[in-house]
């Protein structure tokens, strides 16, 4: 009989799946978000149906992950899984909508472009995008459920490479470093520059630039 110490050690993620309340039968979909942090560019979300066929080692919460592993993952992902979709919501939909409910709209996105249809949806964290199947939110579940996790990897190294892309465009403000998120140098490259196209003009930082006289 194990230990009870034993017995409440921490699952990988692939085990997590036993621990559900339900589980209809059918394809099970991971979905998960990169960007809701970030003064700019879109957020991006994932959206994973994995192959039981074609295990996956190594999978986790992308945010404990290096990058190089990530970008290890990430390829191995869209090779092994059934299929997957990545989706975003721009800049213009954020500022629109506001941070939450464009990710849920990038969440939705990334679920209606599954070449399969999935029988469940699995979200990280506690709020459901509106869809068409049954879904379950579960916290911290990118450390819990593979297929999450795999979504977490997609959607961040599908961002960072955009802010990558965004870095060319503007030099001046160092996003292929702090990927957009409020670093002090980003604030002081923002305060320096002014907000450029792809700056959120929601965010607080970036209004108060933007309403400097």
């Amino acid at each position: 009989m194990p230990s009870p110490k034993s017995s409440r050690r921490a699952k990988p993620p692939t085990e997590q799946l036993d621990l559900l309340l339900w589980q209809p039968v059918g394809l099970v979909a991971g979905v998960d978000e990169a960007g809701r942090g970030p003064l700019a560019g879109p957020v991006v979300a994932a959206a994973v149906i994995l192959d039981e066929q074609q295990p996956i080692a190594g999978l986790n919460d992308s945010k404990k992950l290096s990058a190089a592993r990530r970008e290890v993952l990430f390829d191995e992902i869209r090779a092994k899984a059934l299929c997957c979709c990545i989706a975003e919501a721009t800049v213009a939909e954020i500022d629109e909508l506001n941070i939450l409910q464009a990710t849920l709209l990038a969440m939705r996105r990334a679920v209606e472009g599954l070449r399969l249809k999935p029988a469940q949806v699995l979200v990280d964290g506690n709020r459901l995008p509106v869809l068409k199947v049954p879904a379950e939110a579960i916290v911290k579940g990118d450390a819990k459920v593979a297929s999450i996790a795999a979504a977490s990897i997609l959607a961040k190294v599908h961002r960072d490479r955009l802010c990558e892309d965004l870095h060319q465009r503007f030099p001046q403000y160092g996003f292929a470093t702090h990927k957009g998120y409020p670093t002090a140098d980003h604030l002081a490259a923002l305060q320096q520059h002014g907000a450029c196209p792809e700056h959120r003009r929601s965010f607080g930082p970036v209004k108060l630039v933007l309403q400097r006289p």
